[in-house]
């Protein structure tokens, strides 16, 4: 069995109720979102373009894609494609100074921790993040795979 078949397989073990999952499809992707966001509000010295300072999310999400290639390959796509959402939104958050970014990621992030120890809580078990660290990664590509599953996309 690939690693990767491991991991999701793990990681769905302590997600089987149905109200626990439809927590997950929220606050996972919310959590990874408010993340990137925080990572972004950190600046670093110097310009990546004319319209792009560096910051921390670009250099950290390149290592989290990296991860990810060494699970799959296909999943890693998918997950670019999500990371670069998060990316693109945060940067139009930032723009419009609605409130400082950081703090509607923070907002976002500890609300949506509420929301998925909730959902553990409902489900009995512990979050698998306890278990081990890596899957506060496995739990963006675990919902991904559903998704490649229902688009009938191997990964």
């Amino acid at each position: 069995m690939r690693k990767i078949d491991q991991l999701l397989n793990e990681y769905g073990e302590s997600h089987q109720n149905a109200f626990n999952k439809k927590v997950h499809w929220i606050c996972v992707p919310l959590i990874f979102w408010s993340v990137v966001a925080l990572l972004w509000s950190i600046k670093l010295p110097f310009q990546l373009s004319e319209h792009l300072q560096a910051n921390s999310a670009i250099f950290a999400t390149i290592l989290v894609l990296i991860y990810y290639v060494t699970l799959s390959i296909p999943l890693t796509l998918g997950m670019a494609l999500w990371t670069s959402v998060c990316l693109l939104v945060s940067q139009k958050l930032e723009a419009i100074q609605l409130l400082p970014l950081w703090a509607i990621a923070l907002i976002v992030f500890v609300l949506a921790w509420v929301g998925q120890f909730y959902g553990h809580k409902i489900e009995g078990k512990k979050p698998s993040f306890f278990k081990d660290l890596q899957f506060l990664l496995i739990g963006p590509a675990w919902l991904m795979h559903f998704i490649f599953k229902k688009l009938s996309i191997a990964y």
